[in-house]
């Protein structure tokens, strides 16, 4: 019988045809679409006509297309909706395609083609966007080793195929280490918290056949942190929350991170560079380690200064309780949740009501509709799961995207938020449109119950639609630039820009929007909580902060041979406050140790926030959050453009120049 995910799918707009694919399929159609991709660089290399951009660069955007195919419909669902063969294949699949990787970098006969023509690059009578690719394809093959022979070049593959191994073990401990955990609660422990906590942990605990429980997952284990009178469950679902990956057994990440970076410096030092972060940052928007450590002090100060003037509320807060000794990481989310409630009369069971996921996502489509002209329908079609949503994105009736929302948390899927595409934009085999997918962890709702967010989770849900529409917005005609393709300290400027609108009045008022009533948000309670944005930013900032110089220091300098021994000297050294627990601890740090993406870029979500702020400044400066300009604008300069320009070269195109942090602190309301 034909493999489903080789037949041509007739399925709604192209989509992976999931209700004819099964598990077995997978292996066989990865390794055709290997055998055919590895057929069609051989042709590349070996072709007898004299190498031009056509028959070489634009030829090897395509040369693994069916590969991509398959792999994009594995992975969208591997992540979202994981099981033992989906894990057995993830961990066959990654070193079998950093080999393949491997191999066509190591491709001497093809790295002679494309440095023939990056040599007489000015003869080539090249577009903007073809050069672009051009260099962007030469400079990756440099830096994945091309240039090295021998013993070298044999070591910088193997290290590759053994990162893609520990990246794939890494996330599957932890993956295992976040399902198996959970605490049962008592009739009287439930009854202490507010209703709609109750609701999340008897829906959670359902799940698994049991009575309420507390999971290690954000949406649950969060309120149940801000609400629960009794500090002992308290302490015992944090240290079970940040003990992730580093329970000791089989899925214990520690000895995995400190084998990550030793092979990162070593692969670093390969390829000519002083240590990995100078490497991994030199295609970055930063360029050096001095220069993301400048940015990440510069807003370290004030916020510590904030946290800790916290702390000391919040302590005396503990002491009027009757409870002595220090303020303690578990008792931060707690006390800072009642100081909410005091200080702006607001408190997350009033909040929650009038955030309903499907106004949320509502509020989404039409701000995007009043930005950018988009409309969305939702279609059915077969998708991985029974709880994923799909629509078809619109413009003046013409087909843009397919957006697929996969909302709720649950055991099969790794904890966190992202972005991915099935299928990214292009025109070089035609007018390809994207296949878009938000992944998130909100809890789902009892039966017959409708799905409450926190404003937390509701801006999580605007970021990763921001990072959609860099998809669905994208117009180049090369696969290898599109989208999000991008500088990693480039590529959440969409995302976290997106969430301010969230935070536009008429947006709420028009889709805050009671639970049980369908009454509107009160104007009163939407302007304290408007008001409370800027609650706890001291220890938000504070928290990822610690995160991004840990990530930082692991990689700029000799790999640490006991991580956890440096993680805790950097904390040390930057003067960390002792009830505040950096945002990722190594073990669970799945940004920087799944996989090379965030690796000495976990700044980058601050790096792009100086962007963001002054960005939305430029629309409030103009004609309001929605002035058609400035959307145009911002359109036409960053959304659409993927990575076919240089990322400072966009930015300053939109804005007129670059921007320093005084937009970010005023922000976070952490300016002097």
């Amino acid at each position: 019988m034909t493999n489903p995910l080789l037949a041509d799918w007739d399925t709604p707009f192209g989509l992976p045809p999931y209700d004819r694919i099964t598990d077995a399929d997978y292996a066989p159609a990865v390794e055709a679409a290997l055998d055919e991709a590895r057929a069609n660089i051989g042709a590349i290399a070996e072709n007898p006509e004299p190498p031009s951009f056509d028959n070489t660069i634009a030829a090897l955007e395509l040369a693994d297309e069916t590969l991509g195919r398959v792999l994009g419909a594995f992975y969208a669902q591997a992540g979202a909706d994981s099981n033992d063969a989906r894990q057995a294949l993830m961990r066959e699949f990654s070193p079998k395609l950093a080999a393949y990787g491997s191999e066509i970098t190591s491709n001497a006969a093809l790295f002679t083609r494309i440095e023939a023509l990056w040599q007489d690059r000015d003869a080539l009578d090249l577009t903007e966007e073809q050069a672009r690719v051009l260099m962007l394809t030469r400079r990756g093959f440099v830096r994945a080793g091309a240039q090295l022979q021998g013993q070298k070049a044999a070591r910088v593959k193997q290290i590759k195929q053994r990162l893609a191994e520990l990246g794939t073990r890494f996330t599957q401990n932890l993956l295992a280490d976040e399902r198996d955990w959970f605490m049962d609660l008592t009739a009287r422990d439930v009854q202490a918290l507010p209703g709609f906590v109750q609701d999340v942990a008897r829906a959670a605990g359902a799940e698994q056949g049991r009575g309420p429980v507390v999971t290690t997952s954000r949406s649950l284990i969060v309120p149940f942190l801000q609400f629960c009178p009794d500090r002992a469950l308290r302490q015992k679902a944090y240290e079970a929350w940040t003990s992730r990956g580093a329970r000791g057994g089989e899925n214990d990440n520690r000895a995995i991170a400190a084998e990550v970076l030793g092979l990162r410096a070593e692969r670093a030092a390969l390829l000519g560079h002083e240590n990995f972060a100078a490497y991994k940052l030199e295609t970055e928007m930063a360029g050096t380690p001095a220069a993301v450590c400048d940015l990440l002090m510069q807003v370290w100060t004030p916020a510590r200064r904030a946290a800790e003037a916290d702390a000391q509320v919040l302590h005396d807060m503990l002491r009027a309780d009757g409870i002595e000794g220090p303020l303690h990481p578990w008792d931060w989310h707690y006390y800072s949740e009642r100081r909410r409630a005091a200080e702006h009369d607001l408190n997350e069971q009033e909040v929650k009501p009038y955030l309903q996921l499907d106004r949320m996502i509502a509020a989404a489509f039409d701000c995007a509709n009043r930005l950018f002209g988009l409309e969305f329908r939702e279609i059915d079609a077969p998708l991985y799961h029974p709880d994923v949503r799909v629509w078809e994105v619109t413009r003046d009736g013409a087909h843009m995207a397919v957006f697929i929302g996969d909302y709720f948390a649950r055991g099969s899927k790794r904890s966190g938020a992202w972005c991915s595409a099935i299928r990214s934009q292009q025109k070089l085999a035609g007018d390809i449109r994207p296949h878009v997918v938000n992944v998130c962890n909100f809890a789902k709702p009892s039966e017959y119950q409708p799905a409450l967010l926190s404003y937390y989770d509701a801006r999580t849900l605007f970021h990763e639609f921001g990072h959609a529409l860099h998809h669905i917005l994208s117009d180049v005609t090369y696969p290898s630039i599109s989208g999000t393709s991008v500088a990693r300290d480039f590529v959440e400027l969409p995302s976290q820009l997106f969430e301010h609108w969230l935070e536009v009045p008429e947006v709420l008022e028009s889709y805050a929007t009671h639970a049980e009533t369908g009454q509107p948000m009160p104007r009163d309670l939407l302007d304290r909580l408007l008001a409370a944005t800027t609650h706890d930013m001291g220890f938000q900032t504070v928290e990822y902060l610690a995160s991004a110089l840990v990530d930082l220091a692991f990689h700029d300098g000799p790999a640490p041979a006991d991580p956890m021994q440096k993680q805790a000297e950097v904390l040390e050294e930057i003067g960390m406050p002792a009830a505040i627990r950096m945002r990722h601890a190594t073990p669970h740090f799945a940004h920087v140790f799944a996989g090379d993406g965030y690796s000495s870029g976990y700044y980058s979500y601050m790096w792009s926030e100086v962007m963001d702020a002054d960005a939305f400044e430029a629309f409030q400066q103009a004609g309001g959050p929605f002035d058609p300009q400035m959307a145009r604008a911002l359109e036409a300069h960053i959304l659409s453009k993927g990575g076919s320009e240089d990322a400072a070269a966009l930015f300053t195109r939109f804005r007129g120049g670059m921007p320093d942090a005084a937009a970010l602190l005023r922000g976070r309301g952490l300016a002097a």
